[in-house]
């Protein structure tokens, strides 16, 4: 599939539509397909409410209304998906492994799913994780996403609460609409987040095409190569949303979990938002992180935690033995605006948040990225293949690509390594389809780093990472980024020997 093939789908099943309030999963089976029949699984419309107004977005439901999947590790994954929406659809399975012709991209090798219509998925599910499942097309934007988690048998022997938290932003405007502001240039005012900037930003500068900035060029900016990027010179948010969602609600109306007077709590929280970063803060509370991208990491303390979008958090908490209301917040990347949901005792009342903080939240880099370390890291040996893609792109007329994408190819058993340069003024969190890859480089310093499937590359950084080419397939290396890959941001790992 090209890039045209892609973009064209992407734009055929755009329009956004749905309601109901996020389900916890609930686990499902541990038998092979044949054992029962598939759990079904439908992409429906719904209608929830947000900031008191009636939203329609759409769902991943099941019969029962649970709205996502938990599954058992080492499982078989059985899942018949039917279209009940209005408009052609395809869902990706974030995180898993599957079969090239399962994992859920547009013509990629399956055509979209046409309404009414079904498709019944069997695979292995895999090693356990903090997983998604979204729409491959810009119906993600109207939450057409849910969690799916796979749970090991350790998970389930823990005494400890899994709390499930979906985060995304969320538009009353029409995605096709967002979209067209952006490519107008409309909405460029508002990405320029000077709050975030300090006096020597890029305020009143002419616009910069960055499409034609080489590494060495990015390299004599005053922010290249920095970890954290904590400066002026770099665009946020190119979209205002109308709310920031935790699990399909807002601080004015949050979800209030019950928990245990002295319990132990697992977080399992997933960035689906579609154009926006957060740092989650666990406040008074501090947090272990466990794992990222459901891969295992060697445990980090700390009370705020990066994600972007595409990524997940496993944060272990141990609650105090008093009874109490423990707020866990999103903060928006470079503003004020935040989410989340509050953790309350029984017989405690949960106060009142403001979705709006005194302060902005944190700029989302690879500060934290630097310090993880993979628990089960991969074998030790030299790539086979090593390639270099340049991530570019403007804000004027936004468009974004790839230079170097084209190269990707591996064979069966092949060590491949991809080093990638951001040469263009936004972050862009990277995610490789069909595989996971460990994080070897963060700006020329060599590390252990975590495994994972979506690794933030900020303006000026460069990131590598090494896999195993053990799927064969044509598999998307894109950003998740929705508007940044919509418009271009997406290459293509081809096996060789795929036949």
């Amino acid at each position: 599939m090209n890039r045209r093939s892609f973009l064209n789908s992407m734009m055929g099943g755009a329009a956004a539509l749905g309601v109901g309030a996020l389900a916890r999963p609930v686990t499902s089976w541990a038998q092979a397909p044949g054992d029962r029949p598939p759990i079904k699984l439908a992409a429906t419309s719904r209608t929830i409410e947000v900031n008191g107004r009636a939203a329609r977005v759409f769902g991943l439901l099941q019969p029962n209304g649970v709205h996502g999947l938990t599954l058992d590790a080492d499982a078989h994954f059985d899942v018949e998906l039917s279209n009940q929406i209005d408009q052609p659809t395809m869902i990706h399975w974030h995180g898993l492994t599957p079969p090239w012709e399962a994992d859920g991209v547009p013509d990629n090798p399956m055509p979209l799913l046409k309404p009414a219509s079904s498709h019944r998925y069997t695979f292995p599910v895999g090693d356990g994780g903090t997983h998604w499942m979204h729409a491959h097309t810009l119906q993600e934007q109207n939450l057409l996403a849910a969690p799916l988690i796979v749970r090991r048998a350790a998970d389930r022997a823990r005494d400890e609460q899994e709390v499930v938290i979906l985060l995304h932003d969320f538009s009353f405007t029409p995605v096709e609409e967002l979209l067209a502001r952006l490519k107008q240039g409309q909405d460029h005012g508002a990405a320029m987040d000077h709050s975030a900037m300090g006096a020597g930003g890029m305020a009143g500068m002419p616009m910069m095409d960055h499409s034609k900035m080489g590494a060495g060029d990015m390299a004599k900016m005053p922010m290249a190569g920095m970890p954290g990027m904590q400066m002026g010179g770099m665009d946020l948010n190119d979209i205002e949303y109308d709310a920031y969602l935790a699990n399909e609600r807002t601080l004015d109306d949050p979800e209030i979990v019950r928990v245990e007077k002295g319990g132990r709590i697992r977080l399992r929280i997933i960035n689906g938002a579609t154009a926006t970063g957060f740092t989650v803060d666990t406040g008074t509370l501090r947090g272990t992180l466990v794992a990222v991208d459901g891969q295992d990491v060697e445990p980090i303390v700390g009370a705020k935690f990066p994600i972007s979008m595409g990524q997940r958090l496993d944060i272990a908490l141990s609650l105090p033995s008093g009874g109490g209301s423990y707020p866990i917040l999103a903060m928006r990347e470079g503003a004020v605006e935040r989410t989340g949901v509050i953790l309350a005792t029984a017989g405690s009342t949960a106060k009142r948040v403001d979705t709006a903080s005194d302060a902005p939240g944190p700029i989302v880099g690879t500060d934290l990225e630097m310090r993880l370390r993979a628990r089960h890291p991969l074998a030790s040996r030299p790539p086979d293949r090593r390639f270099t893609v340049t991530l570019t792109g403007q804000m004027q007329g936004y468009a974004w690509a790839i230079d170097g994408g084209d190269e990707l190819r591996a064979r069966r058993r092949q060590r491949i390594e991809i080093t990638m340069r951001n040469a263009s003024m936004m972050s862009h969190p990277m995610h490789l389809h069909g595989h996971h890859f460990q994080v070897t480089a963060i700006n020329g310093t060599e590390l252990g780093g975590a495994l994972r499937d979506t690794v933030l590359v900020p303006p000026g950084g460069t990131v590598t990472i090494v896999f195993d080419a053990n799927n064969p397939g044509t598999w998307p290396l894109h950003c998740h980024h929705l508007y940044h890959m919509a418009t271009g941001m997406m290459a293509y790992l081809t096996y060789e020997d795929l036949g």
